[in-house]
């Protein structure tokens, strides 16, 4: 079971990069879709992090994690509904030609967030991989 946290997990830490990627960003939109990235990828690695014991579990900081991630993938949609492009950008074209497709995988991650259990280190675990998951999936078809 660790091994299938880990692996769904890093399937997650795929964010990270956006951090560096957002550099240099210069249409507005992509720059306010990459921030809302970068925010889910941040609470996602906290939560990681506790689910494969790199870092103590602590109670507030999950929840805290837990209940970012929700709101921020609530606005997945809204951020990726205007069709604007940067070379910076790593969202595929396929996102708006396959639009329900891509917001039901975005609601996926907010069903996967809101079901996380952040009271203790167990239900954190138990709810990472259905949150690696989607990240997985959506990445996998609509990332470069």
């Amino acid at each position: 079971m660790k091994l299938l946290t880990k692996s769904l997990i890093a399937g997650c830490l795929l964010f990270a990069g956006v951090a560096v990627a957002k550099e240099g960003v210069q249409d507005p939109t992509v720059k306010a879709r990459m921030d809302l990235m970068g925010s889910i990828g941040m609470n996602v690695r906290v939560l990681g992090d506790m689910a494969t014991e790199k870092v103590a579990f602590d109670a507030a900081a999950a929840a805290a994690a837990q209940q970012a991630l929700v709101a921020a993938s609530a606005d997945i949609a809204a951020k990726f509904e205007p069709q604007a492009t940067d070379p910076v950008s790593e969202a595929k074209p396929e996102i708006w030609s396959n639009w329900d497709d891509f917001v039901a995988k975005a609601q996926a991650l907010n069903t996967a967030a809101t079901n996380l259990g952040a009271a203790s280190l167990d239900d954190v675990k138990a709810g990472m991989g259905a949150i690696g998951g989607t990240c997985r999936d959506c990445h996998s078809t609509y990332r470069m």
